[in-house]
């Protein structure tokens, strides 16, 4: 096995358990911020949040795209390609749909926005997910 999958693996999986942590826990948690509070602990969360998960997409993101150009025979084109296309899926949604979101709630709670946000981040969750099962489904490959 090489250590490409792994350090992929290894990032996505982190990064699932993060997105899941989030859309469970922390979003919904935020209409409970008092109104006085709100804009600075949304500006807070937003400050705190890019160094825990920005480094790891970094990490996602390299190790999906040099998959598709240099990859272990156990995986093949089609499954290196799926999931470079689940990390433009994250990206995507991440700085089209939940950083606008995030950045109308800094001002401070709005209803419709954090509806949105916690609406759209479920296609963050559901493509880390996948990709996490991609990814372990290639590890056992490796292993077989």
């Amino acid at each position: 096995m090489t250590l490409l999958p792994l350090v992929g693996a290894a990032a996505t999986w982190y990064l699932t358990g993060i997105v899941w942590l989030v859309q469970r826990v922390n979003y919904p948690l935020l209409r409970s911020v008092g109104a006085a509070e709100f804009a600075a602990y949304e500006q807070a969360h937003v400050r705190r949040i890019g160094p825990v998960v920005g480094p790891a997409m970094l990490v996602e993101g390299c190790a999906s795209l040099l998959l598709t150009a240099w990859r272990p025979a156990y995986v093949t084109a089609g499954d290196a390609v799926l999931g470079a296309a689940l990390v433009v899926v994250t990206w995507a949604s991440t700085f089209l749909l939940q950083v606008p979101a995030h950045d109308r709630l800094r001002a401070g709670f709005d209803a419709a926005w954090h509806h949105r946000l916690v609406r759209s981040n479920r296609i963050r969750t559901a493509a880390w997910t996948l990709h996490s099962l991609l990814a372990t489904r290639r590890l056992y490959l490796g292993l077989a």
